[in-house]
């Protein structure tokens, strides 16, 4: 139901219809941005060859480690703004608006610097190859530097859909990643900048796409418009962010912790394995969209349901959407199996390249919907004022879990297949966690009514 021109109420109508109307948009915007991500990739791989494709797929652990920690704060910005929209307090959703604002520029700040000056002291802790550092550095350096508007852009983001709008954030995806693609082209393949063009197409892609959102948020006529005189830090506001974004940062954080030790594991066996295993890490990023749009159509479905009390249809959304998620992501898996050689080939024709691109497909694909369901289960907690529960058990079993079997087992059986096989392990893990938790929490819930 319509609440005024920007804001979208989903406490009221077809959940099932609004979760997937919401959820497309978002897919295909994660779709055009793993795309362009992708094209960063292809080009630099056909063009400069795997060593520069190695120095960019690297890189990946290192960008996903500081972007999610400040993802984090947005999504917890999203999830309390969600809520007062549910609950329809139009003073406290303009209060949040304005600090999630002031909050994005902070931690804009702090992304840029901590990105700028981490980034060679990471890259050496992570063993990087001698053949790929020079490159590595280069584009991380680039890319941090403008790292600002990819901050302002997601927290911009998270106020659209937390009223309910995941179309304008696609349109302006879509701009911005076909902008991408062509400078993509023309700093690479016309201008022959190395991998320092690939980085600069990105940032100066995301700087469109943040302006194009912040020109929506100051013209838009409701409660969720941007009035730059009005951003400030209110105070229970910024408690609430703090409470929700925190967990949610940390979990993203270690998580990434994890993945750059096996990132560094993974370098040690050379630049092939780097670039094989960073193509298939490209190819994956498509296989997980469905996961990325359900989990974020659930969130500010569950979280505006939560504000209203509507604990009934937290439960028949939540169900739901696991349901969707799991069976696409199983179906997506099984065709990953099947087609994994021809899809890394696609970013490099060294058999080598492929050889270990498809280890890693064919030992983690079938196991896809373990992945999905866990990302849901985090998804719809964090909706319900429960941040610290996904953490917790992400933190436990996606690092920490890792962490340790890459320094014992991987020590005495130095292997690249531990590295595969580490992660269908932990989402196994954790699944069964999510189930004992996620049903114990919904079925209190929907049996007291109570709101946190």
């Amino acid at each position: 139901m319509a609440h005024s021109a920007g804001t979208v109420l989903m406490t009221e109508g077809d959940y099932r219809e609004q979760i997937i109307f919401f959820a497309v948009p978002v897919f295909i915007g994660a779709l055009f941005q793993q795309m362009y991500n992708t094209v960063d990739s292809l080009i630099v791989g056909n063009y400069l060859g795997p060593d520069a494709l190695a120095a960019v797929s690297s890189t990946g652990a290192l960008t996903f480690l500081l972007v999610g920690f400040f993802w984090g704060f947005a999504n917890g910005a999203g999830v309390v703004i969600a809520r007062y929209i549910g609950a329809r307090d139009e003073t406290r959703t303009s209060r949040a608006v304005h600090t999630a604002m002031g909050i994005g520029l902070v931690c804009g700040v702090l992304m840029t610097v901590a990105g700028v000056l981490l980034s060679p002291v990471l890259l050496r802790f992570m063993q990087t190859p001698e053949s790929v550092y020079a490159n590595a550095k280069a584009y991380l350096t680039i890319y941090f530097g403008g790292s600002f508007f990819l901050v302002l852009y997601n927290v911009m983001v998270a106020i659209m859909q937390a009223a309910g709008d995941s179309r304008h954030p696609l349109i302006y995806l879509v701009i911005s990643s076909l902008t991408n693609i062509l400078l993509d082209i023309v700093f690479i393949a016309v201008f022959k900048m190395g991998v320092e063009g690939a980085a600069l197409a990105t940032i100066l892609s995301e700087c469109l796409s943040m302006l194009l959102c912040l020109q929506r948020l100051l013209r838009i006529k409701d409660t969720i418009r941007v009035d730059l005189r009005k951003i400030r830090f209110d105070g229970s506001c910024t408690q609430a962010i703090v409470r929700q974004g925190l967990p949610t940062a940390f979990q993203a954080t270690v998580i990434d912790i994890g993945n750059i030790l096996i990132q560094s594991y993974i370098n040690s066996f050379g630049a092939l394995a780097m670039a094989g295993i960073g193509a298939y890490t490209k190819v994956e990023g498509f296989c997980f969209l469905p996961v990325t749009s359900f989990s974020t159509a659930v969130t500010t479905f569950v979280s505006q349901n939560y504000g209203a009390g509507r604990m009934d249809r937290v439960r028949r959304g939540a169900r739901f959407s696991i349901i969707c998620v799991v069976v696409m992501i199983e179906l997506i898996g099984v065709l990953m199996f099947v087609t994994a050689p021809q899809l890394v080939g696609a970013f490099s024709a060294d058999p080598a390249v492929i050889a270990f691109g498809t280890g890693r497909a064919r030992v983690c694909s079938l196991f896809y919907f373990t992945m999905g369901f866990c990302h849901l289960s985090s998804a719809i907690l964090r909706g319900l004022d429960r941040p610290v529960v996904p953490t917790v058990i992400m933190m436990v079993c996606w690092c920490l879990v890792r962490v340790v079997s890459v320094l014992t087992i991987g020590q005495v059986w130095h292997r690249i297949d531990l590295a595969y096989w580490l992660y269908p392990i932990t989402w196994m893990l954790s699944t069964v966690l999510f189930v004992v938790i996620l049903s114990k929490e919904l079925r209190k819930q929907v049996l007291t009514g109570n709101r946190r």
